[in-house]
């Protein structure tokens, strides 16, 4: 039998490891530094969360969904993003009696149906930040802030963030209207995909892929003239945040996109992508809007919301694409090898060493030279070298394997060795 990975699916190597770790510390010491706490929502939901909250006529409820009947007869879906659940688990905890906002982070694998890309596939993972119970802009500045500081802090440059308001339902009805109205206009110059598209959903022909459509969106109804009112006051105040980010970081830049409306239904007023300036289609790194009516679309009370999500396969792709450097996984601080008659003897070293809190690896019983390129391997810090004199003597060769390192005889006792080899480290 030749069993392999289902399509779309990855295996992380642990040669790959320091990357996912890198962007997961990252992403916990930034949410930290907000003051967002760790959220974790079941790996799957009932099927009418996500198409109540992400929408019947998006994509991903119609094609790209993961939905079973499990063995209770019930609809079961695997989550295709995250927010959906995240505003569940609000209502479901009465998290409204918090003090508000209450801010939120999560870094979870997700589920969709996909055409595999680089950058997308069909299980990828995502850390998402949800800042629910406040709409002042001033929170929409801190989410985007938020989102800039981690792609920094993971060293990735040359990224802009894209941005643009859709308004309220004021407005939003004439807005979409005469969106209508202008594609339908020069619907026979569009894409196939894209004139399905017009007739189930006009605004997301704006975020079509397609070259000729892109070209024709340029030209089309812009929704920030639409908005009025308090969407209107709240966008205005948002841009000068933006502004003054600028300033605080000298790498931030911002441009308000017009064909920029996000693919879920939830989303109103603020939107926003950042993005590599050399991004191709699946180039995005993090995505995120305000969503306040999502709340009352699932049942709980109104309540104003707004997070992002950033793709963590994305980023990864960009850090080797940028080919910036990550801590490499260390190794264990000694690997004992042992030789002649001294196998027992060395697999009692390791248990102690270990009991002690040193991160030992016993070496497989080879020749010297094999056992020490396999400490090499390991990337190790130290071989303790173990033969029946070493027994016999209760003393023990110590090597360290750093450029440089000496070789120094210690006694044969966990807590000497232990104390050498760390002694050793701080120099």
């Amino acid at each position: 039998m030749n069993f392999k990975r289902p399509r779309g699916t990855a295996d992380i190597l642990p040669e790959d490891q320091p990357y996912w770790g890198h962007v997961y510390d990252v992403a916990r010491n930034v949410a930290n530094q907000f003051g967002y706490r760790r959220i974790d929502t079941p790996i799957f939901e009932d099927t009418n969360l996500f198409e109540r909250g992400v929408g019947n006529e998006t994509d991903i409820v119609q094609k790209e969904m993961y939905s079973f009947e499990d063995h209770g007869g019930d609809s079961i879906t695997l989550r295709p993003e995250g927010t959906a659940s995240v505003c569940r688990a609000y209502i479901e905890n009465g998290l409204h009696n918090l003090p508000q906002p209450v801010r939120m982070y999560y870094a979870a694998a997700m589920f969709r149906y996909e055409r595999p890309q680089a950058g997308r596939v069909r299980q990828f993972h995502q850390f998402g930040v949800e800042a629910i119970g406040d709409s002042s802009p001033e929170v929409d500045a801190e989410i985007i802030e938020l989102g800039w500081k981690y792609i920094a802090d993971l060293g990735i440059k040359n990224v802009t963030l894209r941005i643009n308001s859709l308004g309220d339902s004021e407005g939003r009805e004439d807005y979409i209207s005469d969106l209508e109205k202008y594609f339908f206009g020069v619907a026979d110059r569009l894409p196939k995909i894209d004139r399905d598209r017009l007739n189930r959903a006009p605004l997301r022909v704006l975020d079509s892929k397609a070259k000729e459509t892109q070209a024709l969106a340029d030209a089309a109804p812009k929704s920030v003239d639409y908005i009025s009112g308090e969407a209107k006051e709240h966008w205005d105040a948002l841009l000068v945040l933006l502004d003054s980010l600028e300033e605080i970081y000298p790498e931030f830049s911002y441009k308000v996109d017009h064909r920029l409306v996000r693919g879920l239904d939830y989303y109103n007023r603020t939107v926003f992508e950042f993005e590599p300036a050399d991004a191709g289609s699946q180039g995005t790194l993090i995505a995120g809007g305000r969503y306040d009516p999502l709340m009352g679309i699932l049942g709980g009370q109104e309540t104003p919301a707004i997070g992002f999500a950033a793709g963590l396969e994305r980023l990864i792709l960009e850090l080797k694409k940028q080919e910036l450097p990550v801590n490499s996984s260390k190794g264990p601080e000694i690997v004992v090898v042992t030789l002649g008659d001294a196998g027992a003897a060395g697999a009692a070293l390791a248990s102690g060493l270990r009991a002690a809190n040193v991160s030992t690896v016993l070496a497989p019983k080879r020749s010297m030279k094999a056992q020490m390129r396999y400490a090499n391997s390991q990337n190790a810090a130290n071989v303790v070298i173990l033969g029946d004199r070493e027994v016999a003597t209760g003393v023990a060769s110590v090597k360290s394997l750093a450029e440089g390192g000496g070789q120094s005889e210690v006694s044969l006792d966990v807590t000497s060795i232990a104390e050498h080899v760390r002694a050793d480290g701080d120099q």
